[in-house]
Order: structure tokens, then C-alpha cells, then sequence
């Protein structure tokens, strides 16, 4: 079935406004290749790419986890990227490119600027890229290809989030009415990530764990959490297996939206 792609900045702005529960907003997507304009630490683990050019006029992002595909290179070179069809949707070379996504942490349209935040770690095409992309290498982008769009007038908000997911957390702050109240509780690999800045925010409370030896508490932390009286919602992203618990937890206690943004042993994970 065809994804509507009609007006999405207004569509999203009205569900965030008035809405109810988590739906899906087609944007219409673009394939961008756009040259790097810097590169910086954030924390040791997270690189920053500011994408830009005016190759991002047009550009489509409304939520704050909304995300693009970065197209690496073949072995070879050479950047196999999809191309737009008539459905405004993308057909995908065969075999597939090798892609990975990343949050949209920041895009300024007057700048033509957009900040992707990668997590670095061993091993991997992505981190190897990241490793040596340097100012003035092109990079091929492909998306964001929509929402899943959830309300911003709950009272209440509870992120649970790995470093993956912790630059949408952040844009969220930094873009969500002023009014609201949230618990963030972020679980990293390393206590140097708890650097990454965060927006300062009245009735914000931020909790960072360490993953120790593989085992994750952020379901547990979460699920220990004292709660104000009221709707709340909760947004679930990072580790897959991290955040299942959590579903049964919610479930008929907060709305919700989960996205496993990665899996244990699993290169490319598509949820």
C-alpha cells in the first residue's frame, strides 16, 4: 500500500499537537550525496559528521528519531546508491549496498547543515569508515524515509535508550514543549559516553548507567522508576534484546513506541 507523502512537516506538527498513539508519516525520499564539512568528538565513542552543501535543500525531518541510510562504498570504491521511483520510494541495487542508519541529530536549513553522531567501536564497515572519512569526502545519504510520529502533549515522558538512541533522546529535548516532564535513563558501554551534552531542562531527570560485563540495566532501572500520576509515554530504543522487557512492563501502564536500533551478533539490524 502507497505511503501518503502529502504535506508531512504539517501532518507530523498536527500529531504532535493532537494526536494519539504512534503512526507512520511518509516522507518524501531523497538520495543525497553531500560533502563533509567537519568531523568532531563529542565524547571518545561518538563522532560527529556535519554534512553541507546545498545538495540539502529539500531536505525532509519533523521527529526527533527520524534517520537517514549512509551508502559505504564497496570494497571496491565504488558507492552504489538507490535510486527514486515513481511512488516516491527507493529501489535498492542487487545485491544490496551496504548501509547503516543514523539519527538525524540536527539539520539547520538555512545553514544546509546536518549532524549525524556515530558510535565508534571495533570492527564493523561503519566504524571503519567513520575512522577515515575525512573533511571534503562526499557522503551518500538516502532518507529520512518518514515518521513514526508520537504525541508531544503527554504530561510525561520516559526514554530508555542506549548510545545509539541517545541522539534522538537529545534532539527530543532540545525540540519537545516546555511544558512536559521526562525521565531519561541512557545505558552506555563506557562512563566516558555520560560527556554526550544534553539540554538543560526543568522537570528533567536524567539517570546514566554502564553496561558491566554484558548485562544491561536499563529494564530494571526503568521499571523501578517512580512515576508521576498521569498519562505518560514511554520511548524504548537501543539494544533490542535490552529493551524487550520493557514491553510487557508497559503495556497497559504508558503508550509506547520501541525500536531496536541494533542486535547482539546481528550487522544491519532492520526493525
Amino acid at each position: 500500500m502507497e505511503i501518503e507523502r502529502h504535506d508531512p512537516r504539517g501532518r507530523v506538527a498536527a500529531h504532535h499537537a493532537t494526536g494519539s498513539g504512534v503512526t507512520r508519516i511518509g516522507y518524501p525520499i531523497g538520495v543525497r550525496t553531500v560533502p563533509v564539512a567537519r568531523r568532531e568528538l563529542v565524547t571518545p565513542r561518538m563522532l560527529r559528521l556535519t554534512l553541507a552543501g546545498p545538495e540539502l535543500d529539500g531536505f525532509h525531518t519533523y521527529q526527533a528519531d527520524d534517520h537517514v541510510k549512509i551508502v559505504f562504498p564497496d570494497p571496491d570504491g565504488t558507492v552504489r546508491a538507490p535510486v527514486p521511483n515513481e511512488r516516491l520510494e527507493l529501489d535498492w541495487p542487487k545485491p544490496w549496498s551496504p548501509t547503516r542508519k543514523y539519527t538525524v541529530r540536527r539539520y539547520d536549513a538555512a545553514a544546509r547543515e546536518l549532524d549525524l553522531d556515530i558510535v565508534l567501536h571495533e570492527g564493523g564497515v561503519a566504524s571503519a569508515w567513520a575512522a577515515r572519512v575525512a573533511p571534503g569526502d562526499p557522503v551518500t545519504i538516502a532518507g529520512p524515509p518518514g515518521a513514526k510520529a508520537f504525541p508531544h502533549h503527554y504530561p510525561h515522558y520516559v526514554f530508555a535508550v542506549d548510545a545509539t538512541a541517545l541522539p534522538a533522546a537529545a534532539r527530543w529535548l532540545e525540540e519537545s514543549p516546555s511544558g512536559v516532564s521526562a525521565h531519561l535513563v541512557i545505558e552506555t558501554d563506557d562512563p566516558a559516553e555520560h560527556a554526550y551534552p544534553l539540554a538543560e531542562r526543568a522537570g528533567v531527570e536524567v539517570t546514566w548507567l554502564v553496561r558491566e560485563g554484558g548485562r544491561s540495566l536499563l529494564a530494571e532501572t526503568v521499571r523501578g522508576l517512580r512515576l508521576p500520576e498521569g498519562p505518560a509515554f514511554l520511548f524504548a530504543a537501543g539494544e533490542a534484546g535490552d529493551i524487550k522487557p520493557l514491553r510487557v512492563w508497559s503495556a497497559g501502564r504508558l503508550d509506547a513506541l520501541f525500536t531496536g536500533y541494533w542486535k547482539r551478533g546481528v550487522a544491519g539490524l532492520e526493525d
